[in-house]
């Protein structure tokens, strides 16, 4: 009985999620502005995103170094961002593991 109990609960680490498609805007001081990304991305994640993206242009503008576009690839998704006088837009795009990593 304990087995059968067992396999039928509902487990929420082995539901499918989607990676994110789409992009954000945000402004200097972290406020998501404008997205395309579905309703189903946590608002939460976006601004983390967006914090750290806006956290890197402003180092690397206080270190002197001209840095306008900062790309993160990661196994599954490749995050691309462009600076926008002291914002960002933010593009989230999935990779499929098949393809080798394009350049751009």
């Amino acid at each position: 009985m304990g087995l059968l109990s067992f396999l039928s609960k509902p487990k929420l680490s082995s539901r499918l999620v989607h990676l994110p498609s789409g992009s954000f805007t945000i402004d200097r001081d972290g406020k998501i502005m404008t997205s395309t990304l579905p309703q189903s991305f946590p608002a939460s994640s976006m601004k983390e995103i967006g914090q750290q993206v806006i956290a890197s242009f402003s180092a690397a503008r206080q270190a002197q170094m001209p840095l306008s576009e900062l790309i993160v690839y990661f196994a599954a998704l490749k995050i691309l961002a462009r600076e926008l006088r002291g914002g960002a837009i933010i593009f989230l795009m999935p990779q499929s593991l098949n393809q080798p990593l394009k350049r751009t």
